[in-house]
């Protein structure tokens, strides 16, 4: 940090408090939203951060000026998480700019217009972002994170603000989103379901007022959601919009959307083409795929244990591993295909110990009996049409249509 002079400190304290009351009295939206965006570090926030560590009583120059003074609950505390971040002391730039934001919200409530939407999305971001690295911080001391909670606490009271009618109404998703962001982040995903249900089911929102990039986000974090709850169809719908919708030059965007679509789209049946999983570098989903369709269990299951540790952070683990049962169902059909070149009258009708023997080609050892148990699932899950010979160990299969597409819907097992 370069010296700087006293006078040269009290003037760019005094040209920030013009450039705050100049934005606010001209409404302009985007010099407030600057003011206000800590975190990205602009040039002119690090010149005032200095200043405020060389000049000690900038609550003095607030308070001097009637045009200052109005807005003291939001200008200091926002003098202090501007100088504590400089300083690195994260927990307290954090706490300062919550009080901030806070009052910054009680003056947004009091206009009768919504001109400063974009200054609140920059403090609803900054908020979450202050949050996040606070508690990082707070975790490198051995304490408690804690912050995080608090920002979603507070952003609830934002979106309390922006929930009612009128034009603030259409920022209420972007808020929704910053909040689906800390959940997600805590592993609280359970607390979307109040947001959720207010944003779908309250009358004064209509979703497509919101803007597009708010949208998007939503489908995305809500297929999210379905997908734990294994929701497939609705999982597909959502992630598909969000898909469809995305800016195309968002790269890293489509490649997050993708890791929770493909498992979808293969639960229900659909496989993706190997240059996709290529383009996006989504190849932790090529054997996986080249799995099911060749019908190969084991080359599934060393897929999954390869990429354990990836699958289960991102929450899809266990939609990966249920596809077990249409592998089954095209090791099945490839039996039926080679049976059928060979005598196609007898073609419907497999012996269970030839699936045994192909499973043992496989390095899947299973018994006639662990394999007939998992024909029997097959036949219920309408994944074959057939039926079971018990006594002669066979799989009758159906002489039209033995193998059903899915239709869209996911198989559980």
């Amino acid at each position: 940090m370069a010296y700087i002079s006293m006078g040269e400190a009290h003037r760019r304290i005094t040209d920030f408090l013009n450039r705050f009351s100049d934005a606010v009295s001209s409404q302009d939206a985007k010099s407030l939203s600057l003011i206000f965006s800590i975190s990205s570090n602009p040039s002119f926030l690090v010149a005032v951060s200095d200043a405020l560590i060389t000049f000690q009583d900038a609550s003095r120059v607030i308070r001097q000026a009637d045009r200052y003074s109005q807005y003291a609950d939001i200008l200091l505390p926002l003098f202090r998480a501007l100088q504590s971040y400089r300083l690195r002391n994260l927990v307290e730039s954090y706490q300062a700019f919550e009080k901030a934001a806070n009052a910054f919200t009680q003056e947004f409530r009091n206009w009768e217009s919504a001109w400063a939407l974009e200054a609140l999305y920059v403090i609803a971001y900054e908020t979450r972002i202050l949050a996040e690295r606070a508690d990082r911080e707070l975790a490198s001391n051995g304490k408690t994170p804690e912050k995080l909670k608090g920002a979603g606490s507070f952003l609830m009271k934002v979106f309390g603000v922006l929930a009612g009618k009128g034009s603030k109404r259409v920022g209420a998703l972007y808020v929704t989103c910053q909040l689906f962001k800390i959940y997600f982040k805590l592993g609280t995903v359970h607390l979307c379901k109040s947001v959720t249900r207010s944003i779908e089911t309250a009358r004064i929102f209509d979703f497509e007022e919101f803007p597009l990039r708010d949208k998007v986000t939503y489908m995305y974090y809500t297929g999210r959601l379905e997908v734990y709850n294994e929701n497939f169809s609705a999982a597909d719908h959502k992630l598909s919009y969000a898909l469809s919708h995305c800016n195309p030059r968002k790269v890293r965007n489509i490649r997050m959307i993708l890791k929770y679509l493909i498992p979808v789209k293969l639960s229900i049946g659909i496989l993706p083409k190997t240059s996709l999983l290529e383009k996006y570098n989504l190849t932790e989903y090529n054997n996986i795929v080249l799995a099911l369709r060749r019908g190969d269990l084991q080359l599934l299951r060393r897929a999954l244990q390869e990429h354990e540790d990836q699958f289960l952070r991102s929450g899809v683990y266990l939609v990966l591993e249920k596809l077990e049962l249409q592998v089954y169902q095209r090791l099945l059909k490839k039996i039926y295909i080679i049976q059928k070149q060979k005598d196609q009258n007898k073609a419907h009708q497999i012996k269970l110990d030839l699936i045994v023997r192909a499973l043992k080609w496989l390095e899947i050892d299973m018994d006639v009996d662990e394999v007939e148990c998992i024909m029997s699932i097959l036949i219920y899950k309408n994944l074959v049409k057939g039926y079971f010979a018990h006594k002669s160990k066979v799989v009758v299969l159906s002489k039209q249509d033995p193998f059903p597409k899915l239709t869209g819907k996911a198989v559980n097992s």
